[in-house]
């Protein structure tokens, strides 16, 4: 039918567009926040682009919903504006007819939404959760870099290097090491650095250097000058990860341990998928509107209902998680309400658009 094949086709070329104008800003968002995290000492400079694509990944589900969301809203408003609504409604066609093409255009991206929030979304996340961890348990010797302050992983000491040196098992020259324990403060600098292995355990040499050590109780100073100092290196290997977040579970976890915690993190993946449904119902009424009145309220209508949706969705996760209500009460409260008022609306914007029109008759039989 061309109804069918207009309203999919055009459907289609405005979701791909919307599609990568969304993905191009949350992506260019995405990427500022990145650098400022590797800046900052909390994501591996290395590691850069893999967090980026994870955080990409994770925010997959959120930006097709949204895409789909602007697309049926932006096309169905188009046809208003061309009185292409008009037509259609004259020939006897009802809002509700609307419902079907837009499903059936919209139905693979609905799937890959699903996909996404109940596999996908654990896995990125669980990936995140291991670089952020073989990070922070990176050794001290890894974290000391040229002209840069760096701090050890239990924050106790403080290491410099003036200039790196070629040969890899010397830290560096003119290193200054600050140690910080309960009661005493400690300065320790010397002109070459090196690394020393003594079986498991490695070591730092320094060579050539003084140590000027304060007790804060006591008020003691005492100031030692050496010509060979080695200092134990706390080397961490990176351990796996067993204490898991509920956002790095998988779906199946989550089913298995029925605790409030995890029993939020799924009201927001189920709800991730029934919302990208209800929407895409509630893009029909919203984009009702009249050609002969300029500007664009109901596309910022369209935005601000999407907006409060999805807040609502993040509000019952917190609601499940802290007891305060049920998984299957939150879920038939916020997705099942949204649902009877998409319908009402659009059973109120059916029966308002074709008020006046006359109804197409049939030809008498000759």
């Amino acid at each position: 039918m061309v109804f069918d094949s207009s309203l999919r086709r055009e459907l289609a070329r405005s979701f791909g567009a919307t599609l990568v104008v969304v993905l191009t800003i949350v992506v260019t968002m995405m990427l500022m926040r990145t650098l400022g995290q590797a800046a900052g000492g909390k994501v591996s400079p290395q590691d850069v682009v893999l967090v980026l694509g994870f955080a990409a990944l994770g925010y997959l589900p959120t930006i097709l919903t949204l895409s789909l969301f602007i697309a049926a809203v932006a096309t169905l408003t188009r046809m208003y504006r061309d009185s292409e609504m008009t037509i259609w409604f004259a020939s006897g066609v009802a809002l509700s007819r609307f419902v079907r093409p837009l499903l059936r255009t919209s139905w693979p991206v609905l799937a890959v939404v699903l996909l996404m929030a109940m596999f996908v979304w654990p896995w990125v996340n669980q990936r995140g959760v291991e670089l952020k961890d073989r990070y922070e348990r990176r050794s001290d010797l890894s974290r000391i870099a040229a002209g840069q302050f760096q701090s050890s992983g239990d924050g106790r000491r403080v290491f410099f290097i003036e200039r790196d040196s070629e040969d890899e098992a010397t830290v560096g020259r003119n290193v200054f090491v600050l140690t910080r324990q309960r009661d005493t403060e400690a300065v320790t600098s010397a002109r070459v650095g090196r690394i020393e292995f003594d079986g498991p355990d490695r070591f730092v040499m320094l060579e050539r250097g003084q140590r000027n050590e304060e007790n804060f109780e006591s008020g003691e100073k005492t100031l030692a000058r050496f010509e060979r100092y080695r200092a134990l290196v706390s080397e961490k290997a990176v351990a796996g990860i067993d204490n898991l977040p509920p956002t790095a579970r998988s779906t199946l976890a989550l089913l298995r341990q029925p605790t409030p915690a995890f029993q939020g993190e799924l009201a927001w993946r189920i709800g991730i998928v029934i919302g990208s449904a209800n929407l895409l119902l509630m893009a029909i009424p919203l984009a009702a509107t009249n050609p002969r009145r300029p500007g664009s309220w109901n596309l910022i209508l369209a935005l601000l209902a999407f907006v409060v949706y999805f807040n609502l969705i993040n509000l019952s996760q917190a609601w499940v998680a802290s007891g305060k209500a049920s998984l299957g009460g939150m879920l038939l409260a916020l997705h099942g309400g949204s649902f009877v008022l998409a319908l009402a609306a659009l059973w109120w914007r059916d029966h308002a658009s074709t008020a006046g029109l006359p109804r197409p008759r049939r030809s008498a039989a000759a």
